[in-house]
């Protein structure tokens, strides 16, 4: 079962009802977690840090890091609502703590697991404050390097005081990513390497990368989505809309069925359509030579169902023939 992360991060726009629309959104979709993003303003950046490219493209009016970052704010008593309406709507809430203070509260909601964002996988102090909670951590490798990954994962291991479970999100750190940039086999390969849950943190546009990292066995799709794509905010254009996050859990369901176990095996539904088929001109043939009822062909049909759980693919076959022949003693 691949777990779907509808990542909401600041795309509320620091408005608590947007986030309950967007939780809305990710339940009728069938994600099994939405996420959104914990930090103090204040305490993340510095004044004078300009905007990103292209959080300058997507936004208006507002000229630095810090000045953003405290619009798109949540309050811990919103945190608190957020969780409480999760719950109600059973769909787990999951929040990004950028710093030790955000670790903190986020493990009085409480919340079942972390999710370490790219930019903080080598923050020494972060990395020990989940692993104290003996918690499920997600780290996204889209930073890192193999060297950095291992780091991370030895810090973890280092300060848990148990068995600390840990997956890996591949991923791009670029908004919009564009695909030439993807290289989604580092998925089996981070698998191997590892030997951890590897699952994709998709930042393209649309939702083709995602829907292959399934087949490529990602455990874990992180996905970022939006109301409507056309709002103002650092992140809305590299994310999806609701109709198109349905569409994405859909095909993920389908594809982790259609992948099935490996084994090539020819399944009884099949046989069962093939093996009736040539019952059925065997015995089209074979009333023209003998006196065969409707009602003890109906008979048989009540025979064949009754025994097609109980015998294998070759029993099956031969005993609807046997069946043919002694039909008129059912």
């Amino acid at each position: 079962m691949t777990t779907i992360i509808a990542e909401a991060g600041v795309n509320h726009n620091g408005s608590l009802e947007i986030a309950k629309r967007l939780i809305d959104h990710a339940v009728d979709a069938g994600a099994d977690i939405i996420k959104f993003q914990t930090f103090k303003a204040d305490k993340l950046c510095s004044s004078h840090l300009p905007l990103a490219e292209y959080q300058s493209n997507n936004i208006t009016g507002i000229n630095s890091q810090l000045e953003m970052l405290r619009r798109l704010e949540l309050s811990e008593e919103m945190h608190i609502e957020l969780l409480e309406y999760c719950t109600s709507k059973h769909i787990e809430f999951l929040s990004t703590p950028f710093g030790v203070d955000s670790v903190e509260f986020l493990t009085k909601l409480p919340v079942k697991r972390w999710k370490i964002p790219s930019g903080e996988i080598d923050n020494v102090q972060l990395l020990k404050a989940v692993a104290n909670t003996n918690k499920p951590i997600i780290l996204s490798t889209g930073m890192a390097n193999l060297d950095d990954i291992e780091f991370a994962i030895n810090t973890i291991n280092k300060f848990s005081p148990g068995v600390t479970k840990i997956s890996l999100l591949h991923c791009t750190t670029e908004y919009p990513a564009p695909f030439s940039e993807i290289n989604l086999r580092s998925i089996p390969f981070m698998s191997e390497r590892f030997n951890l849950p590897i699952g994709y943190s998709d930042h393209t546009e649309g939702i083709e990368a995602s829907i292959a990292a399934c087949a490529l066995g990602a455990k874990i799709i992180e996905k970022h989505f939006t109301l409507d794509k056309m709002m103002e905010g650092p992140d809305h254009k590299a994310s999806i809309e609701p109709v198109e996050l349905k569409k994405l859990v859909d095909s993920i369901r389908n594809i982790t069925i259609s992948l099935g176990d490996s084994k090539k095996s020819c399944f009884f539904s099949k046989f069962l359509r093939f093996s009736n088929a040539v019952v059925a001109i065997i015995f089209l043939i074979f009333s023209a030579f003998a006196s065969i009822s409707i009602n003890s062909f109906k008979k048989l049909i009540i025979f064949k169902i009754s025994i097609f759980m109980s015998l294998n693919r070759s029993s099956y076959f031969k005993i609807n023939i046997f069946l043919l022949f002694r039909v008129q003693e059912i």
